[in-house]
């Protein structure tokens, strides 16, 4: 009996990465695969630009194998499928917009300007 089943969410170990897929190692016994169109869809050139050997990813299963296979088809499209080692906050819009950098833009130029002046004098 199979122990992965259809749209359930696994982690497993990269193990290999070809040019038409990638190959995950989920337990002792079944392994997955993770065809190119199931990567992204937008066009995948390289598997290797999405994943590498001997890293942990999540995957979901589309497609549980048969009793007599310990193989299953798996999808990283759609799916967050990196861990993050970092937590990102949400950036919160305020009110001002670009409002600032208008303000200090026309500064920052006119200090640039005067010091390329100062270090052309020099020369």
């Amino acid at each position: 009996m199979n122990q992965y089943k259809k749209g359930q969410i696994v982690t497993g170990c990269v193990t290999g990465v070809e040019k038409y897929g990638i190959f995950v190692s989920l337990d002792d016994y079944y392994s997955g695969l993770i065809h190119i169109s199931e990567i992204s869809d937008f066009f995948v050139k390289n598997p290797n630009d999405y994943v590498h050997v001997g890293e942990t990813i999540r995957a979901i299963v589309i497609d549980d194998s048969d009793s007599d296979s310990f193989h299953v088809k798996l999808s990283i499209k759609n799916l967050d499928y990196k861990f993050s080692r970092r937590k990102y906050k949400k950036i919160i819009e305020t009110s001002k917009g670009f409002s600032s950098l208008r303000a200090y833009l026309p500064i920052w130029v006119s200090k640039k300007k005067d010091e390329i002046q100062r270090k052309m004098q020099k020369n």
